[in-house]
């Protein structure tokens, strides 16, 4: 038997004084957020929750995300995180794919009121039963524009609550990610899946409880909430967390906090690098002197930008990859052993990878193929979803989609996507969805969305529109169009007319074959 929510009850007793969260202003105790948690549990379970109901969450890197999350998992129940730039039709449909019991929502700003959205998307699905809001500004209030506040549900309740016993094998968290087609599907992790992955996470890069992790990393995705937020709290470690990415305020908090790991994306690295007249302003020496190590993976880390910023706050960086279905992790590179630039490691322990041709056998080292993963890190399966379970998971082997190659001694490297999703700034976007959106657009007769280099975000969105015959379609039309419709980081920022699109003869968008006539336009 074991719950997630073991760690954290476990550290509450080890390190009652000591800080778990600094955000901003706070500063709050593991003791305290243990109990803040205990309480979310006892409420939930008095409104009904039963072991293995679902529970979603949709909040930035706040507080309120791991005082939810690990109530949930004190009650028994199974948290589904939300990206927080999801639009009411994207948020229903998350909401009615889960069964979600309850919805917790952060209130938001006026620039992103997810309140406001969540309760839009929550008043359509009647089989989501009630839905709580979590006010910043006034954090004693009971109801906020006739929702009831996470305070309502908390009041009252015992700030110490002994977790609900959980299978090895019962689901802890479903992740939504659509893989690269169709609608999101739901990636069952167990209790299992994430314990050992954190465990993995404190062992490859040496978490402690003397370390203190900046988190920049949205917790909705499993990298920063598995790799961070549960090995961190499981270790005993302080998690400095950031509300919203900004260079400036990540180098202030380093040198403020003595951070002594820090994960990112490649475009946080070259925001870090690019901050201008840093020496300056900032005790580069002093965050030099504390900085361990640091972690990359959502996409390649260019080998330039890992060289200067080694050189410039003396830490290594160590790349991984993993993916939703595997809870993450799945390589990683060791300070152990030699790190090859451009490899993301060896296989972890525990973890199985091959490299496989089209008919799953396993290929010669140094030759392509699809990235095979078997192990204990490997998903339950697509929530209420066996047909996509069955393509994805055949005989124990995890079929990622991804093309590499691995040398004689074990090192993966990562060629390419079988498929079509886009990685911008770490963030996946999926054309079909997009599309879709696009689609609907009065002007739009057919289009594709491809993925292009970017500098900065490593890849661009771009749609590529065949609008209706006499019909004058303005790419700005377009772009806002999407921009109304679906999340901050999926709209097509570069739009393209075309007259019509490479097809084959059964009238499929031969898409390969589109970014080859785009490289030949650049």
């Amino acid at each position: 038997m074991q719950n997630i929510a073991a760690f954290l009850q476990r550290n509450a007793k080890l390190y009652p004084s000591k800080a778990a969260i600094v955000c901003n202003n706070d500063r709050i105790s593991y003791s305290e957020l243990d109990a803040a948690a205990s309480q979310v549990a006892a409420g939930l379970i008095a409104r009904g929750l039963q072991p293995g109901d679902r529970v979603a969450l949709s909040c930035p890197n706040l507080p309120f995300f791991p005082v939810v999350y690990y109530g949930v998992l004190k009650a028994g129940g199974i948290v589904v995180p939300l990206n927080v730039l999801l639009r009411p039709r994207e948020i229903e449909y998350h909401l009615q794919d889960s069964g979600a019991k309850f919805f917790f929502c952060f209130e938001g700003t006026p620039e992103l009121p997810m309140g406001k959205l969540g309760q839009e998307a929550f008043e359509q699905v009647d089989s989501c039963e009630e839905m709580f809001v979590m006010a910043a500004q006034d954090q004693s209030a009971m109801e906020l524009d006739g929702i009831a506040t996470l305070t309502a549900l908390t009041q009252g309740q015992p700030g110490e609550f002994d977790y609900v016993p959980r299978s090895n094998d019962d689901l802890a968290v479903l992740i939504y990610t659509s893989g690269t087609t169709g609608y999101p599907k739901g990636a069952m992790l167990t209790h299992t899946n994430i314990t050992m992955n954190c465990m993995l996470a404190m062992t490859q890069v040496s978490i402690t409880a003397d370390d203190r992790l900046l988190l920049t990393l949205p917790l909705f995705h499993v990298f920063g909430q598995v790799v961070q937020m549960v090995a961190g709290i499981s270790a005993g470690s302080s998690l400095i967390m950031v509300p919203r990415f900004d260079p400036e305020t990540v180098l202030s908090l380093m040198e403020k906090e003595e951070a002594t790991q820090f994960c990112g994306v490649p475009t946080m690295y070259i925001g870090l690098l690019s901050v201008k007249d840093a020496a300056e302003r900032f005790d580069l020496e002093k965050i030099a002197s504390n900085m361990k190590i640091c972690v990359s993976g959502g996409a390649a880390m260019p080998v330039e930008v890992m060289r200067q910023f080694e050189e410039k706050f003396n830490a290594p960086i160590l790349e991984g990859y993993g993916l939703s279905e595997t809870s993450p992790i799945a390589a990683f590179n060791s300070l152990h052993l030699e790190r090859i630039p451009g490899s993301v490691g060896q296989p972890v322990i525990g973890i199985d990878i091959r490299i496989a041709d089209e008919n799953g056998n396993e290929v010669a080292a140094g030759e392509e193929g699809e990235i095979l993963i078997r192990g204990h890190n490997i998903m339950a399966g697509y929530f209420n979803n066996p047909e996509k379970t069955a393509e994805t998971i055949k005989d124990s082997w995890f079929y990622s989609g991804d093309i590499g190659r691995m040398d004689e001694k074990g090192n993966l490297y990562i060629v390419d996507r079988v498929k079509d999703m886009i990685i911008r700034g770490g963030y996946n976007v999926y054309p079909r969805e997009l599309e879709e959106v696009l689609m609907a657009h009065p002007h739009v007769a057919n289009v594709a969305v491809v993925g292009v280099p970017h500098d900065v975000h490593g890849e661009e969105v771009m749609a590529c529109v065949v609008p209706h015959d006499g019909v004058d379609a303005c790419p700005n039309e377009i772009t806002g169009w999407a921009k109304e419709r679906i999340a901050a980081h999926k709209y097509p920022r570069v739009v393209q007319m075309f007259n019509e699109l490479p097809m084959t003869a059964t009238g499929k968008i031969l898409k390969r074959e589109l970014r080859e006539l785009l490289k030949q336009a650049d």
